[in-house]
C-alpha cells in the first residue's frame, strides 16, 4: 500500500473547482514566467513562446524564432524617460541564442547568437539595469543587448543557476561549487562593467540544483544529494546545514519505511522557496518545512507524492502547493499541533536521598523547552487532478487563480468555483440591466 497520503472527495479547503485548458504547444511545457498581474508567458521544448491571459485564458501571442527547445526565461521590466512602463522577457535556447520580445506587441526586439554553448539560465539585476547569461560562461549585458563583460570559461559544466546576492554579487551554481561573482562598474565615463571571481564554496558533496534567496541577509543552497545549505549573503559563509531530510530517526514523528538504499533522486534537493522565517525544499518525493531560526526540520511529508516533486511554493496564507512528476498538484496547511500536557518529573527512591536533584533542574528545562516549542505537521487539503503527465512548475494569481503546466504539452488555469460563479452572476445581471429586461427600482 502506498505511503502517500490521499484525500476524499469533500475538499472543502480547495478553491479550484474549476479549470480552463489552454492548448498550443507540441511538446513539454517547462516554464512560466509572470509578466504583470493578469499575463504570463510559457516556454519548453517545442521552442514556442506563448503569452496569455491569467483571467480568460486567452492566448495573446504565439512567439517564434527560437529552432531548439528553450532552457531559460525571464521577465525584464522597464521605465523609460515618460515614466512608462515596458514589459519585455528574455529567452534563451538549446540553438544558443538568447532573443528579447516585447511583450505589448509581440515582436522580437534583438537577437544575440554569439554564444559558445547553451545559456541554462538567465538572472535580471534590475537595480544595475543589466542582465547575467550563464552557460560555459558568465556575460553581462546591458538593456541593448551590448556584451559588457565577460568570466573565462569555467568549466564543461557551466553555470546551471544564478542568484542576485547584495553589494554588486552574484552566486553561481557551477557542478558542486558556489562561485561567487562581483559586478564592477569601470572608473571612466563608460557604460563599462568589470565580473571579478572573488570567492569559491565548495562544501556541497554533490551538485547543486537549487538556490533561493531569503532575505538581504541570507540564502540557501540544496545538492542532489540532499544537502541543504543556509548561507550568509554578505561575507558567504556557511550559517547552518541539513542533511538527515529522508532519516526517519531524525523525524520520530514520521512512519519509517524500509529501504535497502536510498536511489539519488529520492533525496534531491529539486526546488526551493523561502519566507522570512522558513524555507521550504522540494525532496524527493517530500516536501520539508526547514525554520532558519531554529535551523531544523519542523514540520514534513516524506510521501508528499507518488514521484519527485519539482516545483514548491508558499502561499501568502499557511497554505503550500507542490507538484510533481506523477502529475498531480497538491494543497497543503501548514498547522500547530495540540500538544499534550508533558508528564510531571517520577519522584522516587533516589531523588529522596537527593541523587536526582541535578537531574530535577535539567528536566525541567526539558519540560519548559517542550511547552514553549510548537509542533507543526503539513496537513493534505486539495488535491488538483487534471494533468496526464509530470507537472513541471506553477504560478500563483491570487485570486486569479493558479497555472500549471505539464509534460502533456498543456497548461491549465484553475480557477476559484464560488469567485467565478460570481463574476457570470454579476455580467449577466449588468447585461440584462443594459437591455432594459431588469427593471431596477
Amino acid at each position: 500500500k502506498s505511503s502517500v497520503q490521499t484525500i476524499g472527495e469533500e475538499q472543502i479547503q480547495n478553491p479550484y473547482t474549476e479549470l480552463l485548458v489552454l492548448k498550443g504547444h507540441q511538446d513539454i511545457v517547462r516554464f512560466l514566467v509572470q509578466i504583470d498581474d493578469c499575463r504570463f508567458a510559457s516556454a519548453g521544448d517545442d521552442g514556442i513562446i506563448f503569452l496569455w491571459n491569467a483571467q480568460t485564458g486567452e492566448k495573446l501571442f504565439e512567439l517564434h524564432g527560437h529552432t531548439h527547445k528553450i532552457t531559460a526565461i525571464a521577465p525584464f521590466s522597464s521605465t523609460d524617460v515618460s515614466e512608462e512602463k515596458t514589459h519585455l522577457i528574455l529567452t534563451a535556447s538549446a540553438d544558443r541564442t538568447v532573443i528579447v520580445w516585447d511583450c505589448t506587441s509581440g515582436r522580437q526586439l534583438q537577437k544575440v547568437s554569439c554564444f559558445h554553448s547553451t545559456v541554462k539560465c538567465l538572472t535580471v539585476l534590475q537595480r544595475l539595469d543589466v542582465w547575467l547569461s550563464g552557460g560555459s560562461d558568465l556575460c553581462v549585458w546591458n538593456r541593448k543587448l551590448d556584451l559588457l563583460c565577460k568570466t573565462s570559461h569555467l568549466t564543461d559544466a557551466g553555470i546551471s543557476a544564478l542568484l542576485e546576492l547584495p553589494k554588486n554579487c552574484v552566486a553561481a551554481a557551477v557542478g558542486k561549487e558556489l562561485i561567487i561573482f562581483r559586478l564592477i562598474a569601470s572608473n571612466d565615463e563608460s557604460e563599462g562593467w568589470n565580473v571579478l571571481e572573488v570567492k569559491r564554496l565548495v562544501d556541497h558533496q554533490d551538485n547543486i540544483l537549487s538556490l533561493v534567496s531569503v532575505n538581504d541577509l541570507t540564502f540557501v543552497t540544496g545538492s542532489h544529494v540532499g544537502e541543504l545549505i543556509v548561507w550568509d549573503a554578505l561575507d558567504w559563509t556557511k550559517q547552518a546545514s541539513e542533511c538527515n531530510f529522508w532519516d526517519s530517526s531524525v523525524h520520530p514523528d514520521v512512519q519509517p519505511e524500509i529501504k535497502l538504499s536510498q536511489s539519488p533522486n529520492e533525496t534531491s534537493v529539486q526546488h526551493l522557496t523561502s519566507d522570512e522565517e522558513c524555507v521550504f525544499a522540494a525532496v524527493g518525493k517530500g516536501i520539508y518545512v526547514y525554520n532558519l531560526q531554529m535551523k531544523r526540520v519542523i514540520a514534513c511529508q516524506r510521501a508528499a507524492h507518488d514521484s519527485s516533486v519539482l516545483h514548491i511554493e508558499k502561499l501568502p496564507n499557511r497554505q503550500l502547493i507542490s507538484c510533481s512528476e506523477d502529475g498531480s498538484v497538491r494543497i497543503w496547511e501548514l498547522r500547530e499541533k495540540q500538544q499534550l500536557p508533558a508528564e510531571p518529573v517520577p519522584t522516587g527512591f533516589f531523588s529522596m536521598w537527593g541523587f536526582g536533584r541535578a537531574n530535577k533542574q535539567a528536566n525541567q528545562t526539558a519540560k519548559k523547552m517542550q511547552e514553549n516549542t510548537p509542533v507543526y505537521f503539513l496537513e493534505l487539503v486539495g488535491d488538483l487532478i487534471g494533468h496526464s503527465s509530470a507537472v513541471q512548475m506553477f504560478l500563483y494569481f491570487g485570486e486569479l487563480g493558479l497555472a500549471t503546466c505539464s509534460a502533456d504539452h498543456l497548461i491549465i488555469l484553475w480557477k476559484d468555483g464560488e469567485r467565478e460563479s460570481r463574476l457570470r452572476s454579476l455580467t449577466l445581471f449588468q447585461k440584462l440591466a443594459q437591455n432594459g429586461d431588469l427593471q431596477l427600482k
